[in-house]
């Protein structure tokens, strides 16, 4: 995808402040000169067994993408793709799990769209407001800046884990709850500092996302391993080889910007390119504002800072 859109024209228009070209969370649209529009749309197939839970966390991880940006879901509109002959009750479970989750984010949900397919799809298209001054884009980056994780990562191997039958009730109960928690909390608190960049870790996993938020703001980044907060259970499954496709996906795409400190567990670094589901926010920020931030958001921690550019776009160390 990154390939292709790169062969896309860009067509410029003055009302569009953020756009496809920093593969930012999502899409800024001014409407007025004191408000935009954020926009967003995200769907996948079931990461957990139970339909409501999975409903509710499709919801969470559409919502992240506007939080990311700095803004306020206000509508949405589902998506979903579901066989004929499914069974209905689970197929009003997923529904009513995306939106009592919505409903906790008071985001209207306006609607939807479905199709008939034999795999199960879901998921949303959100639309938020922000305003244009307080934008979080991924591009703002800036050197010296502190990165705030504010989630544990590793829900991609756990969910893997889940489908070898290797994962405990107790590290897929933890995951779970880590997918089902609202960034809702995350960005409202870090409206409360002068946020330089701002991204959600998802699909591409913390490397990979770390990437995009260096890139477009013409940085390097430096990531402290040991710092990384984990799920619990999350090291073991990597360990014992629960590596989920996405993850190799994301080595084969995203390590070759990367140069790895040679005393890095290869587990650890391992997760470190899981793709997350409705995975916490990436943070840069001033030092001075970093201690604050982090005394609001209990499970972020520190984890990297923003140093000059150099040849390899991150650094583990």
């Amino acid at each position: 995808m990154d390939q292709v859109l790169g062969t896309l024209p860009r067509v410029h228009n003055p009302n569009v402040l953020v756009g496809f070209d920093t593969a930012d969370d999502a899409g800024v649209y001014l409407i007025a000169p004191d408000l935009a529009l954020v926009q967003t749309v995200d769907f996948f197939t079931p990461v957990v067994d139970d339909p409501y839970t999975f409903g509710a966390i499709a919801a969470a991880n559409a919502l992240s993408d506007v939080y990311a940006m700095g803004g306020k879901p206000v509508s949405s509109l589902s998506i979903l793709a579901y066989p004929s002959d499914g069974n209905l009750e689970d197929l009003a479970n997923i529904l009513r799990g995306g939106l009592d989750k919505m409903i906790e984010a008071g985001c209207a949900l306006m609607g939807g769209h479905s199709v008939n397919d034999p795999e199960i799809k879901f998921g949303y298209s959100v639309t938020g407001t922000v305003h244009p001054s307080r934008i979080k884009a991924n591009a703002g980056a800036k050197t010296g800046d502190v990165l705030v994780l504010t989630k544990p990562i590793g829900t991609g191997v756990i969910s893997t884990a889940l489908k070898r039958g290797i994962a405990t009730e107790e590290h897929i109960a933890a995951a779970t709850v880590s997918m089902l928690t609202l960034n809702k909390a995350a960005c409202e608190a870090m409206l409360q500092f002068d946020v330089h960049g701002c991204t959600d870790i998802t699909g591409f996993g913390l490397l990979g996302h770390a990437r995009e938020l260096a890139a477009a703001s013409c940085v390097s980044i430096e990531i402290e391993a040991a710092a990384v907060p984990l799920l619990d259970g999350a090291l073991a499954a990597s360990r014992n080889g629960a590596i989920p496709g996405g993850l190799k996906n994301n080595i084969e795409f995203v390590s070759p910007c990367v140069a790895v400190s040679d005393d890095i567990d290869t587990a650890l670094l391992h997760l470190l390119y899981d793709p997350q589901t409705s995975g916490g926010l990436l943070i840069s920020l001033p030092e001075e504002d970093a201690g604050q931030l982090l005394s609001l958001l209990p499970a972020a921690q520190r984890i990297g800072r923003v140093v000059t550019k150099s040849g390899h776009t991150l650094h583990v160390l």
